[in-house]
């Protein structure tokens, strides 16, 4: 067989706001790669079915002297995060061809790697898509689960309020809180979406770019356990209506992202209402959690007790479009790409 073009997204430019698809990230089909004869070297050749798109990527865009919890993208080279594939050849022990392969992946359309180092070998229930791997049976909603379990404290009757609720983390700790008896308050930024809360069980859903957070929460609270996903004056808000002794978990700030992050207006509630404050990195929590995940979640999400929604676009060509998309809050749900079918 002639070698075909093995097509990859680099990493082009740094970005000085939101990431450029064809400047920050340029789609390149200048690889070949000879699938019957490339060297394996004792490591296995992966086909590349479906990556991950996920807030933290813009993290990565960076210089790679400015410090941070994940390795910046190398420049010049293809970008990577999450993903699925399956193995077309092996040399290595206990991983034949054809099976399915999920961890991190470069983005290009074949890869060579050396061992399960950074993956691990998958199966799936048949009641469930692959894609679902990647989202709220993978790294997105371990970290809905793992960070509430650690960090909540949870108590029923409580007042839950959850930002970016119609996100693959937020929806799963908004059917989580509701599983675990509070009330929950949720905002997003779209009526769509809003819809989506509400259908997955959120007391309270609203529109913040619409609606008045401080109204809302100064009517449905005081707010016992806020988990943030956006940061910004929403946290604060968040503070100025928590009650005394409330948790606060930071699983992330997307509004400072791209424009940089905004300063507490009022730290002093920190002290004046004894909140607890938990920052994670849900890597941190997978030797506690991740098999009580596989357990208790993933047949969970296979009986489709918990509800999820996905945002698929199609060729590895717009995965900077749906990165940007994510970045701007644009998509409806779980975003993905397919980059190839089996």
């Amino acid at each position: 067989m002639a070698p075909v073009t093995n097509a990859r997204v680099l990493f082009s430019a740094i970005p000085k706001g939101y990431p450029i698809p064809g400047e920050t990230t340029v789609y390149d089909t200048t690889q070949t790669i000879d699938l019957e004869n490339v060297p394996l070297n004792g490591g296995i050749l992966i086909k590349v079915l479906i990556l991950s798109v996920d807030p933290y990527m813009r993290g990565r865009l960076r210089a790679p002297e400015v410090k941070s919890y994940s390795p910046p993208f190398t420049l010049g080279e293809p970008m990577a995060g999450g993903g699925i594939g399956v193995v077309l050849r092996s040399e290595l022990a206990g991983v034949a061809a054809g099976a399915h392969v999920r961890g991190s992946l470069p983005h290009q359309q074949y890869v060579v790697a050396p061992g399960l180092t950074m993956l691990e070998v998958l199966e799936r229930d048949p009641r469930l898509p692959w894609s679902v791997y990647i989202g709220v049976a993978g790294m997105p909603g371990e970290t809905s689960y793992m960070g509430w379990r650690e960090y909540s404290r949870a108590k029923q009757g409580e007042v839950a309020f959850v930002t970016a609720g119609a996100g693959p983390v937020g929806s799963m700790v908004i059917q989580i809180a509701k599983q675990d008896g509070l009330k929950v308050i949720a905002s997003a930024g779209s009526e769509e979406k809003v819809a989506f809360m509400k259908k997955i069980g959120a007391d309270v859903a609203f529109n913040y770019k619409t609606t008045d957070t401080r109204a809302v929460l100064e009517k449905e609270g005081p707010v016992d356990v806020y988990w943030d996903n956006v940061g910004g004056d929403t946290l604060d808000a968040a503070m100025q209506f928590a009650s005394n002794h409330a948790r606060f978990i930071e699983c992330g700030q997307i509004s400072g992202y791209n424009t940089g992050p905004q300063p507490m207006k009022n730290p002093t509630l920190i002290v004046s209402k004894s909140l607890s404050i938990n920052g994670f990195i849900v890597g941190n929590l997978y030797p506690k959690y991740k098999a009580e995940f596989a357990a208790e979640v993933v047949p969970r999400l296979a009986r489709g007790e918990y509800k999820f929604t996905e945002d698929v676009t199609r060729g590895l060509d717009r995965l900077g479009d749906a990165l940007l998309a994510v970045l701007k809050g644009e998509n409806t749900g779980k975003a993905v790409v397919v980059v190839a079918e089996e």
